[in-house]
């Protein structure tokens, strides 16, 4: 594997990726693309460039669109100020396979964006943190989802790029082992949809998480409280060197 372009949100699971593509992968150089789309918070975005920094990252790009979340506003409980985030077990039955916590078309775009970045810099991979959730799911990160973006992308006459998802058969307590295993440092990730000091616990990310942790006998070492890298980076392109 050679260069490669990893998006990277400052959650479990891209953090998980990136050290996993850099070690197990051995991808070099590698590239971070972490993106504002508007959401209610940007804690993780902090978690982010702690993780790229750790990773030795070549370049790790902010990208600022906050416009998509007044164009998706009203759709959305991440985006929206209005639509609360719902505890999971709020959650009817008939909600799981899209819960409010989607985001219309999120993933088709940020993977258009890496996609560009990547074809920018001669790079052909690209790879997103999909991943298969225990009680909800989303359309976009399905295998179906992901085959037919790599078939349009596959059209590109000169730089075709390849999206990847190695994660996205696995669960997270999989994913958290294997990161366990790589020595992540997981106080520097944020997975909470709600933007308070602290993890609220009960969303349906904070549920899916604690148990992940749990599932392993391990504490969370960002549980319940805010993390170290809580301050928000300068908005602008910031470079590190290879490790």
């Amino acid at each position: 594997m050679k260069s490669a372009v990893i998006l990277l949100s400052g959650g479990l699971d891209s953090s998980t990726l990136l050290h996993y593509v850099k070690s197990k992968l051995d991808s070099r150089p590698l590239y971070a693309l972490t993106i504002r789309y508007g959401q209610k918070h940007v804690r993780e975005t902090a978690c982010a460039f702690a993780q790229a920094r750790a990773a030795g990252v070549e370049e790790h790009r902010q990208v600022d669109i906050a416009f998509f979340g007044e164009l998706v506003a009203g759709a959305s409980a991440l985006t929206d100020p209005a639509v609360p985030v719902p505890a999971l077990a709020e959650l009817a039955p008939g909600q799981l396979d899209q819960p409010p916590t989607y985001v219309p078309n999120r993933n088709m775009l940020f993977l258009a964006l890496a996609a560009a970045y990547a074809e920018a810099k001669g790079i052909a991979n690209v790879f997103y943190g999909a991943q298969a959730q225990d009680r909800y799911g989303y359309w976009d990160c399905t295998p179906e989802f992901l085959d037919r973006m790599n078939a349009v992308l596959g059209l590109n006459r000169r730089q075709p790029i390849i999206l990847h998802a190695p994660f996205m058969m696995m669960h997270k307590s999989e994913i958290l082992k294997i990161g366990l295993d790589l020595g992540v440092n997981y106080a520097e990730t944020w997975s909470c949809y709600c933007g308070e000091d602290k993890s609220c616990g009960v969303c349906p990310s904070c549920m899916e998480r604690r148990a992940a942790f749990a599932a392993l006998h391990v504490a969370d070492p960002a549980a319940g409280r805010t993390p170290a890298a809580g301050r928000q980076p300068p908005d602008r392109r910031k470079r590190h060197e290879r490790g």
